[in-house]
């Protein structure tokens, strides 16, 4: 995600200055003044939106004189978060022509520590973000097979199904039972256009499983190896992927042995729990961690206050529900205005009994 963003008059002067995540450590005039001298360095014909510097990349427009700058550490995020950088960026250049569609749901789960699903429940909405210059009607249209209720069954592809959804009151519905279709005429800003439920029963796998094996070195020290394998898709991933563990509360030190360079893990003296943290998994991929903890007087009981394991992520364009909006559409011959349609599924509370 973005690292920092930074506002510069035409000589170099930095206006507004804001770190999103703690990774400046007091260099931030010194990134400011590096992408000054980059840019100014070029022919005044060239102005790449992307410029590198010492592992760090530069996002930039120039606008009324002033250069709005945008950082971030690795390239792979800028393709990954590109609607969203589009979005606060162009929100400070002022007017705009947008609309933009998210469907955004929120995924409780708790299994088992046989693998069995107890519980899964999606809370979903869907949000309009309204930046047209004027309100007209607009038709957004769902899935085709989207149904309500258990009973009900609509065309011929897969069900996407939900127990229970209500709309904002604005909200027409004359085409809903019919051909799936929301019309509405937004004011600017945003607004909540349906909430809908799911329990139980989802179209797709759950998004991750936990395979963990507890045992005793020669040493006594008490052996935790997890596999953490994601059930997406292969073209689907999850980003900030974080496990917190609890451990026994005598656990004095943490080795570790984890599956890839990127990941890191910490034991938390505080909570007295581990933090296993992942910033990417791709679909259909297992990530493995060998956890060796030193716990002085280790006993049955000490083995009790291991776990459970609960999960944090985001999923970006995925829906658990599978539900999509089919189309946008506005009326009147003017030039359309850019529409996106997003999708972030979130957990809200995912946790795996050991």
């Amino acid at each position: 995600m973005l690292s920092q963003i930074f506002i510069l008059s035409s000589k170099g002067d930095r206006l507004i200055h804001k770190d999103f995540r703690g990774e400046t450590c007091g260099t931030s005039t010194d990134l400011a003044d590096a992408f000054y001298r980059r840019i100014t360095s070029l022919p005044g014909d060239q102005a790449p939106v992307f410029m590198a510097h010492e592992g760090r990349h530069f996002v930039h427009v120039r606008h009324a004189g002033l250069y709005f700058v945008a950082t971030t550490t690795p390239e792979k995020n800028v393709s990954l978060n590109f609607a969203l950088i589009y979005e606060l960026l162009d929100e400070m250049l002022g007017t705009r022509n947008e609309l933009f569609v998210d469907v955004v749901e929120r995924l409780t789960v708790v299994i088992a520590a046989n693998g069995t699903p107890m519980k899964v429940d999606v809370q979903g909405e869907i949000r309009l973000k309204c930046y047209l210059p004027s309100c007209v009607e607009m038709r957004i249209g769902l899935t085709e097979e989207f149904c309500v209720g258990k009973s009900e069954l609509r065309g011929y592809g897969t069900a996407v199904r939900v127990d229970e959804c209500a709309f904002h009151s604005s909200v027409k519905l004359d085409e809903f039972e019919s051909g799936r279709v929301l019309k509405v005429t937004p004011g600017q800003g945003e607004l909540t256009l349906m909430q809908y439920q799911l329990a139980d029963d989802i179209p797709s796998p759950l998004p991750f499983r936990l395979f963990p094996t507890v045992d005793q070195d020669p040493t006594g020290r008490l052996r935790l190896y997890l596999k953490l394998r994601c059930d997406l898709p292969p073209k689907s991933q999850a980003l900030n992927v974080r496990l917190q563990l609890p451990v026994p509360k005598g656990v004095s030190s943490l080795a570790q042995e984890l599956s890839s360079p990127e990941q890191t893990a910490e034991l938390q003296p505080s909570t007295k729990s581990i933090r296993w943290d992942i910033p990417r998994c791709q679909g259909g991929s297992q990530l493995s961690a060998l956890f060796k903890l030193e716990v002085p007087g280790l006993s049955r009981a000490s083995l009790l206050e291991l776990g459970p394991a609960n999960l944090a992520f985001e999923l970006p364009a995925h829906t658990c529900s599978g539900l999509h909006v089919r189309f946008v559409r506005l009326p009147g011959p003017a030039g359309p205005p850019h529409r996106w349609v997003r999708y972030l599924t979130h957990s809200d509370s995912y946790v795996l009994r050991l």
